[in-house]
């Protein structure tokens, strides 16, 4: 089993390469790298930078605020700059985030996530063969390369490209044309990998005459550790918190329909849309956080996260705790996940 740390989105750039060397030195395979505050690309560069063997993963860039030739020479650069450490993981967002936050066109995701990443494996190809561009689609054409814009090739290893995705229509073009898939913090349930994406996986992957062993999964899964009682009751609150505003966007649902609880992702709307917490503990119900999300001392989670996952998914995802006093009880967790 591989184990890939979480960075947290909202850390300043400058901690960025010394908390990466710390997830390096507990013998994480590798660090995600999520866009919400800060470009993802940019956080990979100091990322690897500061490190030697990391894998240093976007999970996920937005693909569409972007150009996929711009998307392409920037990955180029960081797989050249790394020795092939950098991977491209891409993602769609929400129709609002694109069209409100970013002030870009909404395509039809599925269809135009296809092209984008057949036409940023089309640059690849052109830059490392020297051959001519010529992507012409729906959503994106690229026609036009010339020497002069034509990164260097020497020794560079395009990066593989990842997506990340809940619905049932993109997880299956993850199987079909994505050298990974990382799910989502809120649909990584166990029951949710089994019943609904391992399955969509399967689909896109025989559409595409591929099998499981073309694909690597990652479960992006939330965990609630540390290293007493009072540690995992305050990460649990925090974890609360989190559940709460992540569930209230409604392309996140389908885990909540999926155990019956629609009702829930309707009152976590209303209370973020009122910004509203007051009620949370009795809305989110230790029920509920329990199912979803693995709670347990540290010295457990190999236990816990191996009954749950060993079976379904090749990788995941356990974030750092941000006490630096219990790394040594977690670089020994790390190490019995990846002997599994």
């Amino acid at each position: 089993m591989k184990v890939y740390a979480g960075l947290d989105p909202r850390l300043p750039l400058a901690q960025v390469g010394s908390v990466a060397q710390r997830i390096e030195a507990l013998g994480y395979d590798g660090l995600h790298i999520a866009e919400t505050v800060h470009d993802s690309l940019a956080v990979s560069l100091l990322a690897l930078e500061h490190t030697t063997t990391l894998t240093v993963r976007t999970a996920v860039t937005l693909t569409f605020v972007r150009s996929p030739m711009l998307t392409a020479l920037s990955a180029w650069d960081l797989s050249a700059f790394s020795g092939g450490r950098f991977q491209l993981g891409l993602g769609s967002q929400i129709r609002q985030n694109i069209e409100e936050r970013f002030s870009m066109p909404w395509p039809n995701p599925v269809p135009a996530m296809a092209e984008h990443v057949a036409a940023i494996r089309a640059c690849f190809s052109s830059f490392a063969a020297g051959t001519p561009l010529d992507v012409r689609g729906e959503y994106v054409t690229l026609t036009r390369l010339q020497e002069y814009f034509r990164p260097d090739a020497t020794g560079v290893v395009p990066p593989p490209i990842w997506l990340g995705g809940v619905n049932a229509k993109m997880t299956e073009l993850a199987g079909a044309v994505a050298d990974g898939f990382v799910t989502h913090p809120t649909n990584s349930s166990p029951r949710f990998l089994s019943e609904r994406c391992l399955p969509a996986l399967e689909r896109g992957l025989r559409s595409a005459g591929r099998t499981r062993r073309d694909l690597e999964l990652v479960a992006g899964t939330q965990v609630i550790t540390g290293a007493n009682p009072e540690a995992i009751a305050q990460e649990k609150e925090r974890q609360r918190r989190l559940f709460a505003f992540l569930y209230s966007t409604p392309a996140y649902a389908p885990t909540l329909e999926l155990y019956g609880w629609d009702d829930l992702g309707v009152r976590l709307r209303r209370m973020v849309q009122r910004n509203d917490f007051t009620d949370l503990a009795t809305t989110v119900t230790d029920d509920v956080l329990d199912t979803l999300v693995p709670v347990c001392p540290v010295e457990a989670l190999p236990e816990v996260l191996l009954e749950r996952y060993e079976s379904l998914c090749d990788g995941l995802l356990l974030s750092v705790p941000a006490d630096p006093a219990i790394d040594d009880r977690l670089r020994s967790v790390i190490a019995r996940l990846r002997g599994a």
